[in-house]
């Protein structure tokens, strides 16, 4: 009797037991599902903040981008309900506008023509400069609500917003003017904000006739007139380049100041020899006079000196090879020397020859670095965006782009490409009532004396307020050439017209 209650108990608390084990795998079954449902849910919870993330980063950094594109057809049913609005100079001048004849057809027309062909572009066969740029604002109205609305029911056409510009319709005629019948570009800045007051480039051609030129305008190599030189030609910079030659001696011996070159008209290293202008001999050069000067043969010898590695750094540091702020289409600019080049290519590299290309707009940068104490303002060529009315919508404000070089670096080249105008290549440019510092630089290209004239630099030295770059196509060989005529008549239509 006392034997089976026992085995009873025993069954009891053998039952329990199982009870309690059973309850607890149970539990941990429920525990291990609960943390699957919490992990599926974490995931989703995941995704969808991502995606809300990713929607309101697109609404506010990318929508416009996308929107804008050439490629978005979306832009059509914005022609559809919207006047494209007019782009004007900074002193409201139009240099594009709609014109919308009784019959609602619409036609878009250039008055100054050839003059902003480049950089105000062109709307058919496709779109380019702001006319492609700009394009989310010409066809967004930000008219009174009240008038949109009104003009909704109607079934009428909203005026697109009016896109004001930084270019100044004086300077660009003048510079367009001053290049006359020669190949070439100019860029004109403001070297303390950034703003692109005139980019020129020719041979041009006239936007209100582009569709029925299309196919001309597009076989003319030789011309190339839809070329926009100013950001997207490749020239060899030659002597300007000297300004980056220098910046990097002064940057790897600091005891610069001690250079001296005894120039002859001509240098001889490794079999290749190296002519100064005309063979003349510069006699006795320090650094700055090497400068001042031109003097191939003193440029070449600093090459030969420079560590090629920290060369190519500054290079970079100058954007060579890099992105450009700029919302039009441009090229890089080129600098290929290697620790593996030879010592011809060295010298030639200097003194701005070799393989190093560059673009006219680069070299508006660099030079506008120099005037700013070494920073690089962002380039802009939009002040404002107003509605049809003039009603502000939003504004552009001066920004720094980038530090290229230290404001020690920039005060020693300005002191340089001071001494150009007042002792050296550049004298033509002397005596006015503005102050310049400056570059003169002629490029050789083919094998028969051919060659492309530069001018790079800024006015008012202490206080510098405009930066020009110029260069005009296939001069014959000529220090300074025809670049310095044109810099100098922009500078004068600035400072006295």
């Amino acid at each position: 009797m006392r034997e089976r209650k026992q085995d009873n108990y025993e069954m009891r608390e053998d039952g329990k037991r199982s009870k309690r084990k059973r309850e607890k795998e149970r539990q941990k079954k429920k525990k291990a599902t609960n943390k699957e449902f919490a992990r599926v849910t974490y995931l989703f919870v995941t995704l969808f903040l991502v995606l809300m993330g990713y929607i309101v980063y697109f609404n506010v950094v990318k929508s416009e981008k996308i929107i804008n594109s050439p490629y978005n057809t979306r832009q059509d049913t914005f022609s559809d309900r919207v006047v494209r609005g007019s782009i004007l100079d900074r002193n409201g001048e139009v240099l594009a506008k709609t014109e919308v004849a009784e019959d609602g057809s619409e036609m878009r027309t250039y008055p100054y023509g050839e003059v902003f062909a480049h950089v105000v572009g062109y709307d058919v066969n496709g779109k380019s400069g702001l006319e492609s740029a700009e394009n989310f604002d010409l066809l967004t109205s930000n008219a009174f609500f009240v008038e949109r609305i009104i003009k909704e029911f109607q079934a009428k056409k909203n005026t697109g917003d009016s896109v004001v510009t930084t270019l100044d319709a004086k300077l660009q005629t003048t510079a367009y003017h001053a290049l006359g019948d020669e190949k070439g570009a100019v860029v004109v800045m403001e070297a303390d904000t950034g703003k692109i007051l005139a980019m020129v480039s020719k041979p041009s051609f006239d936007p209100n006739s582009v569709e029925d030129n299309w196919e001309y305008l597009n076989a003319d190599n030789e011309q190339s007139p839809l070329l926009n030189r100013a950001m997207q030609g490749a020239y060899a910079p030659g002597s300007i380049f000297k300004i980056v030659t220098a910046l990097e001696y002064i940057r790897e011996q600091p005891a610069y100041g001690a250079y001296t070159y005894d120039c002859y008209g001509e240098i001889t290293y490794d079999g290749t020899t190296i002519p100064c202008f005309n063979h003349i001999a510069h006699g006795f050069q320090d650094l700055n006079t090497s400068f001042a000067n031109s003097c191939n043969s003193s440029f070449a010898n600093i090459g030969l000196s420079l560590d090629r590695k920290s060369y190519a750094k500054t290079c970079k540091q100058l954007l060579f090879n890099s992105k450009l702020p700029s919302v039009l289409d441009y090229r890089k600019s080129d600098f290929s020397l290697e620790e593996t080049s030879t010592s011809a290519e060295v010298m030639m590299t200097a003194m701005g020859q070799g393989d190093t290309q560059v673009s006219p707009y680069h070299m508006a940068l660099i030079t506008s670095a120099v005037a700013n104490g070494g920073k690089l303002m962002k380039p802009y060529l939009v002040s404002e965006v107003t509605n049809y009315t003039g009603t502000p919508v939003k504004k552009n404000k001066p920004s720094v782009y980038k530090e290229l070089m230290t404001a020690e670096e920039a005060s020693i080249l300005t002191q340089y490409m001071t001494s150009v105008v007042t002792q050296g290549t550049g004298m033509e440019l002397s005596g006015e009532s503005y102050s310049v510092a400056g570059k003169t630089g002629t490029a050789e290209y083919g094998s028969d004396g051919q060659s492309h004239s530069w001018f790079v630099g800024f006015t008012n030295v202490e206080d510098p307020e405009l930066v020009v770059s110029v260069i005009v196509e296939g001069n014959e060989m000529q220090t300074g050439g025809r670049a310095i005529p044109v810099a100098k008549a922009i500078m004068n239509a600035y400072y006295y017209e």
